[in-house]
């Protein structure tokens, strides 16, 4: 079936057609066309002495190049060329579809990204994708689906996909709950195998990865600071090598006690801060920082405590 736009060798067909007397209905039928496109191609171009197919052909390429900045609508291209644009456009779908977005999905949310305003019509993903109106609203649909696109109206009634300023926070907040999911799922399964089990160490190093993504996207809440705190009380601990009172960290950091206090509170709600550590409470309000058991196997900790791992001497 030929495509949509009619050829250089269609328009001398329905030249040669249109002098031998045939109605439209039939050229149509001829180039396996709907009528109203033969209408439309010979209304548009035809002048005084009739249609002609070159004079067609290079009518319709002045109209497609008057046309061309504005199609270039992903985004404007300011002085940019619309096809630098473009090709940006293509390189940076080219990374998400590696992080798991449908192709079209990827280009259609590219597009978007990189328009001045972060809105465009349906019409304009399509112009500036050239594409179709159905593989644009698929795509669309997809990405309203998993919350990375919205939908606005402007001044005009016109529908518009919009990408919001804080949809990058949307989105790790909706993967949060999952990241947590799968690592309770694998602590129950070490339960099951055993943690001196190959399978239960593989799902030991799962619940450790991916309750490490959970906590960094909660802890949304904490500052620079306060993380800064945490890991200062960490190293105070480790190097105290003893537990020690919230009192007793406070003073010998030169801290009021309310930070030491918060530093403590900030590794509690997320642990991931002490790593490779843990800070566990050591009784009568004291903490201590003690390795984290699940970075070593059984064997390791054993081989370390009997000498077996003490350096070697480097031969002479």
């Amino acid at each position: 079936m030929p495509g949509d736009r009619l050829t250089h060798e269609d328009r001398r067909r329905i030249a040669t057609w249109l002098a031998e007397g045939l109605g439209y209905a039939e050229i149509a039928r001829r180039l396996g066309r709907p009528t109203s496109t033969i209408s439309r191609e010979v209304a548009r171009n035809s002048a005084p002495g009739g249609y002609l197919a070159d004079r067609a052909q290079q009518a319709t390429g002045q109209r497609a190049r008057r046309r061309r900045p504005v199609q270039a609508a992903c985004p404007p291209a300011g002085e940019r060329s619309a096809e630098s644009v473009h090709g940006f456009v293509e390189r940076l779908a080219a990374p998400l579809v590696g992080v798991g977005l449908p192709r079209m999905a990827a280009r259609v949310f590219a597009c978007l990204l990189t328009s001045g305003s972060g809105d465009l019509t349906s019409a304009e993903l399509v112009r500036g994708l050239r594409v179709s109106p159905a593989s644009v609203s698929k795509a669309v649909g997809y990405l309203e689906a998993i919350e990375l696109v919205g939908r606005t109206r402007d001044s005009g009634r016109r529908e518009r996909y919009v990408v919001d300023d804080d949809v990058w926070l949307r989105v790790f907040r909706a993967d949060t709950g999952a990241h947590a999911e799968v690592a309770t799922e694998a602590r129950r399964g070490i339960e099951i195998f055993g943690a001196d089990t190959p399978t239960g160490a593989r799902l030991g190093r799962m619940a450790q990865f991916f309750t490490w993504i959970s906590e960094q996207m909660n802890g949304s809440d904490l500052t620079d600071a306060d993380v800064r705190d945490a890991l200062t009380v960490v190293s105070a601990l480790v190097y105290a090598a003893r537990p020690l009172t919230v009192n007793e960290l406070a003073a010998a950091l030169g801290w009021p006690v309310r930070r030491a206090a918060g530093a403590l509170d900030a590794i509690g709600r997320r642990p991931v801060l002490a790593d490779p550590f843990v800070v566990e409470r050591a009784g009568s309000g004291a903490f201590a920082a003690a390795p984290r058991p699940d970075r070593l196997s059984p064997a390791q900790r054993d081989a370390l405590l009997e000498g077996v791992a003490a350096p070697r001497k480097t031969p002479r």
